[in-house]
């Protein structure tokens, strides 16, 4: 039973890429990917139950994806981490799925209910992998917070015009920022004094 619910999770990736989150109805889904309105009802017992797994599915694979930009070596890329990971975000396959995690903050503004606890979840595991991937002096909650929130904003203004340019442009304006203002605080460290010899 889990690999036939493997299989319907990837069929319902694919469907929701194609056609979005809106109207969204068991038996059109059901038809286009080869099973039955019953069936679907029998994996992920609600439309909205399936939505959260399907969501969930695709949140985890795009982590992973991120956590292996990460784990290559600082020297093999030629661009700042957050500018690797915009490329990377915008790309045609990845865009897909970003573009779906936001029409879920919509959704869940009109129906928190069932979706806003995905998406407290999905900020927080987020936050989770930023944090750490931080120079030191701005691994903290703020920065992660900063930092992801510049992303989203951006990316929604990319989703909204469709101006690449624009928007890479604004992005590399905040690094250029985050940049000043860490080596403005590496600067304001008082120096070490070195220890006397007793």
């Amino acid at each position: 039973m889990q690999t036939r619910k493997r299989e319907l999770l990837d069929a319902l990736i694919g469907y929701l890429v194609k056609h979005g989150l809106a109207d969204l109805s068991l038996r059109p889904i059901a038809a286009e990917i080869g099973t039955s309105a019953r069936l679907l009802i029998f994996h992920f017992r609600s439309k909205e139950q399936l939505l959260l797994e399907v969501l969930e599915e695709m949140q985890l694979r795009l982590q992973d994806s991120f956590t292996k930009l990460l784990a290559a070596k600082p020297g093999s890329r030629n661009v700042p981490l957050m500018r690797a990971f915009w490329d990377w975000a915008t790309e045609d396959e990845n865009y897909r799925y970003h573009c779906l995690l936001y029409q879920l903050q919509i959704l869940a503004a009109q129906d928190p209910a069932t979706y806003a606890r995905f998406l407290k979840g999905n900020s927080m595991s987020w936050l989770k992998l930023v944090q750490p991937a931080l120079p030191p002096s701005q691994q903290t909650q703020a920065f992660a917070t900063l930092y992801g929130a510049v992303f989203d904003g951006l990316f929604i203004e990319f989703m909204s015009t469709g101006d690449r340019r624009r928007t890479t442009k604004a992005l590399e304006e905040f690094i250029q920022l985050a940049r000043s203002h860490m080596q403005a605080a590496e600067s304001a460290k008082p120096a070490r004094r070195p220890k006397r010899r007793t």
